[in-house]
């Protein structure tokens, strides 16, 4: 028996950064955009350190290896 397994409405599908936001594409086409100035590391990270992320929690976090910084959705929420 096959099991499909759809994405959430509130899964992460896509990081992206401008020179001052970090923002995030979820499922559903929802965006949520944080100050960069929230998150030093990737605030002074290079551009290619901030490209080399991975999804985490079954979508609901970010993980960068070479930055040690992991970021949940709920917090991306947070006000």
């Amino acid at each position: 028996m096959s099991t499909l397994v759809l994405n959430s409405p509130s899964d992460i599908v896509a990081v992206e950064f401008t020179d001052h936001a970090l923002i995030v594409t979820l499922a559903d086409a929802r965006r949520v955009e944080a100050p960069l100035a929230q998150y030093p590391r990737l605030l002074h990270a290079t551009p290619a350190q901030r490209a080399r992320w991975r999804l985490i929690g079954g979508g609901s976090g970010i993980h960068w290896e070479d930055l040690d910084e992991d970021l949940s959705l709920r917090s991306l929420r947070a006000p």
